[in-house]
């Protein structure tokens, strides 16, 4: 997905200056989730091209035994009668893929083309003074984000880097904590509902579900892959990413799911991601507040903190952070609610590595802070009208948006998810 680079990046005038920016991003690719994956799959996977790192050490390190940089190696074994579902091979699924890997490298490094070397914002070497980065309890975050800070500080990134991670309980990044009011609200009208808005498409592909069913071996009771087509989009997605051929059946070589198959589950995903966060009108923005609202208030808090920290440098006044680039790494979910809250013009399936970005500046003649949001690089157009478009708007317009939804460290959360 386009993302914040310096050839594209769309300068603002020099009477603003650039005080805080924070980034929202989803992985980069990665292999499938094992639940998205057939029956049997008629080739393997293999993720020999890389290594999972999974150790714990003693902090500090000086004096402390030191442990060894120990990572996964995937195999089976021939005492094991068993075979797994899905694909054979030496992945994970999911985990993120050497192409991932080297993407979240990539990704990294244009950000830091843009910040540092063009605007001179980031500090050329890592400070977790100045910079942090945030990731969720699923593992695949935290693989993105140690080639996203190699990418953006090199060496310096590669010594022990903290990254922030809240209590999978109550995680707001991913989202993880429980809302059963939104749930409640997305299941009246979502995937698996009986919504005739929603069922409609599911009844007019009927005739798609039956051909892709025939390849894949996938039962059409099953409710993970046919209560929307999140599965296939899934599955047929990560092989083309990958340059892998699209599936055929395990018995019979000559039924595949063609190229025009696997566009039209991907017009149909498109389509799904759109109703489920804007074109269902209302109920998605209840939704999204509800279940991604505390994050929301840490975004509008961290601009808080952001200016306050401004208005007191050089005062002598403490404040509560000096942080001026927060980076979190999230999922599709965590992307499209955040899009949703917005009221994007255009809602699409944000793919690998897309992502929002919140710049903060300071007009030099004047005391106001003004908020420019970036949704693939360029500026975010919303269909609100206190909104628009979101381009050095008045910051406290957008607090004021924010804190109407969720309210301010997210006091309405509780009474909005029912807790």
């Amino acid at each position: 997905m386009p993302h914040v680079r310096r050839a594209e990046y769309p300068r603002v005038s020099s009477s603003y200056i650039l005080q805080y920016v924070e980034v929202l991003q989803r992985h980069h690719k990665r292999t499938p989730y094992a639940t998205n994956t057939f029956p049997v799959e008629t080739y393997p996977w293999y993720c020999d091209n890389e290594a999972l790192f999974y150790y714990g050490t003693p902090l500090p390190t000086n004096g402390a035994n030191r442990s060894a940089n120990t990572y996964w190696s995937v195999y089976t074994s021939s005492s094991n009668p068993l075979a797994p579902r899905g694909f054979t091979g030496t992945c994970q699924f999911p985990q993120i893929t050497r192409g991932g890997l080297d993407d979240s490298w990539q990704h990294g490094n244009d950000l830091y083309g843009v910040y540092h070397d063009l605007l001179g914002f980031l500090p050329e070497k890592y400070d977790p003074d100045i910079v942090n980065f945030r990731v969720t309890n699923n593992v695949i975050t935290s693989q993105v984000a140690s080639m996203v800070t190699s990418g953006m500080f090199g060496g310096e990134a590669q010594h022990k880097l903290p990254l922030l991670i809240q209590p999978a309980s109550i995680d707001s990044l991913e989202p993880a904590y429980t809302c059963l009011a939104a749930y409640n609200n997305f299941s009246a009208y979502g995937a698996g509902s009986n919504d005739s808005s929603w069922t409609s498409h599911l009844k007019a592909a009927s005739g798609l579900y039956t051909m892709l069913d025939t390849v894949s071996g996938i039962p059409p009771t099953d409710p993970g892959f046919h209560a929307s087509f999140d599965h296939y989009f899934d599955n047929l997605s990560a092989r083309l990413c990958h340059a892998k051929p699209l599936p055929c059946n395990a018995s019979n070589p000559s039924l595949c799911v063609t190229q025009a198959m696997a566009d039209a589950v991907f017009r149909l995903g498109q389509y799904e991601y759109s109703y489920l966060y804007r074109d269902a009108g209302p109920r998605t923005l209840e939704y999204s507040a509800g279940s991604y609202g505390i994050w929301v208030a840490e975004l509008a808090q961290n601009l808080r903190d952001a200016m306050q920290t401004t208005n007191s440098a050089g005062t002598g006044a403490s404040t509560s952070s000096g942080i001026r680039y927060r980076h979190n790494i999230a999922h599709d979910g965590s992307v499209s609610r955040i899009l949703s809250v917005l009221q994007i013009e255009k809602m699409v399936w944000p793919g690998m590595g897309s992502e929002v970005v919140f710049e903060l500046y300071k007009r030099k003649i004047d005391p106001q802070y003004y908020i420019r949001v970036l949704w693939g690089g360029q500026v975010l157009r919303s269909s609100n009208p206190t909104l628009g478009v979101l381009d050095m708007l008045r910051v406290d317009i957008l607090l004021a948006y924010f804190d109407g939804l969720v309210g301010q460290r997210a006091k309405k959360i509780p009474g909005l998810c029912s807790l």
